[in-house]
């Protein structure tokens, strides 16, 4: 069962409905359509049966083509390719490009469904329907329509994926000033829909962005990294970048995915696995907060510490106070 993917390679969430769905839908259509046609025969008959049966006959004919035939092409064009068959089914008739259909679909296929299923019992739209790849009977092919299916399971992409860990900070010393909104958001609708693409078409389109990107930041992309992981990179950057102008560092930790570093810790180390908790103090790598400590922690802590004015080694803070020898 192929899915529906437009000219612009987009896959889109509906698939072709095949025959048995198709076939139910149009019984039940008919079985009401049938019923309205017969009873509303009835109620005109009895009303003109003092006519002539010129004017019986043409009020028969006229009645035939407003109920079996104008009644689906009018529900079909208001309600946008659903009928209640396809209603109950789940089905809906749309153009090949995936869009709505219009009054002169709805005629086409109407018109060429009075042959094909009411004069032949459906035996044409059957053979026409198995024949064709997508299910189409002889009326889709004239007005350039399909049914499909809508209620089928659905890839949710609200967001890009994120970048992988091992690329993160390789893309800091970027220039992305130069980058249009247009080049982003077409680079943030690949990722979120990379998945549902062909790989061949997935492919040209990450190598297309990638050198659209390239020629925008001015530095080529390397070679180690695969188009898709330099789109995802790039752009986990930039997200950062905003996520620091508007929130500052903590803010762009954040946007990275990444562990915040802690107040004072130099830029070069790890923040530990988890924050400390409130009344908890937290000893500093390589060194011992509860004995002063000897290792880095303690060496930036002693960094810190104002100069002591009369010449002793207190370790408080001075007043500015300076003795009388």
């Amino acid at each position: 069962m192929n899915e529906l993917v437009t000219g612009d390679a987009v896959v889109l969430g509906l698939r072709p409905a095949r025959l048995p769905s198709r076939a139910c839908a149009v019984l039940i259509d008919l079985l009401l359509v049938w019923s309205l046609y017969v009873a509303l025969s009835l109620l005109l008959l009895s009303a003109v049966s003092s006519l002539d049966l010129a004017a019986v006959a043409a009020v028969q004919v006229a009645l035939f083509l407003l109920v079996p035939v104008g009644l689906p092409i009018a529900v079909e064009t208001l309600s946008r390719g659903r009928s209640v068959g396809k209603l109950v089914f789940g089905l809906r008739v749309v153009r090949e490009d995936g869009g709505p259909v219009r009054f002169r679909h709805a005629l086409t296929r109407g018109a060429v469904g009075v042959v094909e299923i009411l004069l032949t019992s459906g035996v044409v739209a059957c053979v026409a329907s198995l024949v064709s790849e997508r299910g189409r009977r002889l009326g889709d092919v004239f007005a350039g329509t399909l049914v499909v299916r809508e209620r089928v399971p659905s890839v949710r992409a609200e967001q890009a994926p994120p970048s992988p860990v091992w690329l993160e900070g390789r893309f800091a010393g970027l220039d992305l000033s130069a980058v249009p909104e247009g080049l982003w958001l077409a680079v943030r609708q690949y990722l979120m829909r990379a998945g549902q693409l062909d790989q061949a078409v997935s492919r040209g389109m990450a190598e297309r962005l990638t050198a659209d990107l390239a020629a925008c930041t001015g530095a080529p992309p390397p070679a180690d990294v695969p188009p898709p992981h330099y789109l995802a990179g790039v752009l986990a950057e930039r997200q950062a970048r905003d996520a620091r102008r508007a929130f500052g560092p903590a803010g762009a930790r954040a946007a990275r995915g990444t562990a915040p570093l802690y107040v004072g810790a130099p830029a070069t180390e790890a923040a530990p696995s988890a924050a400390p908790s409130p009344g908890e103090r937290w000893t500093p790598p390589g060194g011992d907060a509860t004995r002063g400590g000897h290792g880095a922690g303690a060496r930036s802590a002693a960094a810190r510490r104002p100069p002591v004015v009369d010449g002793s080694t207190s370790p408080g803070p001075s007043s500015g106070f300076v003795p009388p020898a």
